[in-house]
């Protein structure tokens, strides 16, 4: 027999436990579905990080609408999560969802443009400020195609990016920090990866000005791919004037900025830049600005545009082109001017900031009212519960005040008591069709929980 002593359980792992008992009880139909698609899918679901939430199974939907969430055992949400912000705009928005179904009669994908493309360019253009766009049909695949072609235009190698950033399922931005040595890392957790990407991307810590100029030095970096807040590692805004300075040594040393504004959109009519007035070289954004239908777009400045069209002017004939074959399909287009008419409007974004700002201050009086050391980092209409005192400045600050046990149990107790947060970290935010009764229902669950957590509960 061991004379090692068993770990016993603490306060958390106690009240974890028993939500679990609570979600497995009232969800007998999400686990019968569970364990038939176990027979279909890795890890029981068809992307796999959808069992990444800290339920017993995976949370199977019904319907949604709005903000109201309906699962396979009959019980409405109120979702806070919003597919992880591709629902920004509320679940089937009603422009959106007609404009679909006005197209799917008329045609899904011909690989030539639809009669709608210049009117989409052209509200493009009004919405984000930039005059040149193409489509795509996810972030992940923008982000790849303008890294491609700013290392084409630009003929430097290097890609630099902050540390904790992630822009999607691109390989080269998939690196972290050496924090012993302020070198760059593989990502530990990324699988198969065979190239060593670390020999050409550079990572800095966010909001460290000194740290950035010394990357960009050399003259061998192409584009900075940055977004305007880290928001899928925590949420770590930036410090005041730090994009303004940031801009100015991107053009000092001849290295393209390329803002991800894929989460940032929440910022405002526009996203983060235009309500900032800064000005990228080029600029993505997926997820939510076709209303939750698969798309992503990136824009760029005409001096940009010039150089990519002596790029590909120049280049072999043969695979030269940068896109895949179901990008701007007819359907997108649809949807996607659907979006940019009705959608991405000033009264959609003040409703969202107002019930955005009513939260922040109801979280942060309970937090204040309950003395516990956390707090809440808002940009526009997204938001962080964040287990910390104060605003993170970057993402080394997260992790040292990262409490993953207390961040699963925070969602799985606010999801048995019918409300929807992130998962893989606290995030909260509103859309216009988020009402009062939809925050006060967050906060009186949020009420629960301080009750319920005990002060040092690890």
């Amino acid at each position: 027999m061991s004379d090692t002593p068993l770990q016993s359980a603490t306060p958390l792992d106690t009240l974890l436990a028993q939500e679990r008992t609570r979600f497995i009880a009232s969800h007998p139909r999400s686990m019968a579905l569970a364990r038939a698609a176990e027979a279909h899918y890795l890890f029981g679901v068809p992307l796999h990080w959808m069992r990444d939430w800290p339920s017993p199974a995976t949370l199977f939907v019904q319907q949604a609408q709005g903000t109201a969430l309906q699962c396979a055992d009959g019980l409405r949400y109120r979702d806070f999560c919003l597919g992880d912000t591709g629902a920004m705009f509320g679940h089937s928005p009603a422009p959106v969802a007609e404009a679909i179904a006005r197209q799917a009669a008329r045609g899904l994908t011909c690989m030539l443009p639809s009669t709608q493309a210049p009117e989409v360019g052209q509200l493009l253009q009004e919405r984000f400020g930039l005059p040149l766009w193409q489509l795509t049909l996810t972030a992940s695949d923008a982000n790849r195609f303008v890294l491609r072609w700013a290392r084409a235009i630009t003929g430097r190698p290097q890609l630099l990016v902050f540390d904790g950033c992630y822009h999607g399922a691109v390989d080269d931005t998939l690196v972290d920090r050496d924090p012993a040595t302020g070198g760059t890392l593989p990502r530990a957790s990324v699988l198969g990866q065979v190239h060593n990407h670390a020999s050409f991307t550079r990572v800095v810590p966010f909001n460290d000005l000194a740290a950035l100029e010394a990357a960009l030095a050399p003259g061998d970096v192409a584009l900075l791919l940055a977004e305007p807040a880290l928001t899928n590692f925590g949420l770590v805004p930036p410090a005041p004037g730090f994009w303004e300075a940031a801009q100015a040594l991107c053009r000092r040393h001849g290295t393209l900025l390329v803002l991800d504004e894929t989460h940032t959109l929440s910022s405002g009519v526009g996203g983060y830049a235009r309500a900032h007035e800064l000005q990228p070289d080029m600029w993505v954004a997926g997820k939510a600005v076709a209303g939750g239908l698969p798309c992503a777009v990136y824009g760029f400045t005409e001096a940009v545009g010039q150089r990519m069209r002596a790029a590909k002017t120049a280049a072999p004939e043969g695979h030269s082109g940068i896109g895949t074959t179901l990008s701007a399909n007819a359907l997108t287009l649809a949807a996607l001017e659907a979006a940019l008419r009705h959608l991405h409007t000033p009264a959609s974004y003040d409703h969202m900031l107002r019930m955005a700002e009513t939260l922040e201050a109801g979280l942060m009086q309970r937090i204040a009212r309950a003395g516990r050391p956390w707090t809440v980092t808002r940009l526009g209409a997204r938001m962080e519960l964040q287990f910390m005192p104060q605003t993170p400045r970057h993402a080394q600050d997260v992790r040292d005040f990262g409490q993953p046990a207390l961040e699963a149990f925070t969602h799985l107790f606010m999801l048995n008591r019918g409300v929807l947060l992130t998962p893989f970290h606290s995030m909260m935010l509103c859309s216009p069709a988020t009402s009062a009764e939809d925050v006060q229902a967050l906060l009186d669950a949020f009420d629960a929980l301080l009750e319920t957590v005990p002060p040092h509960p690890a």
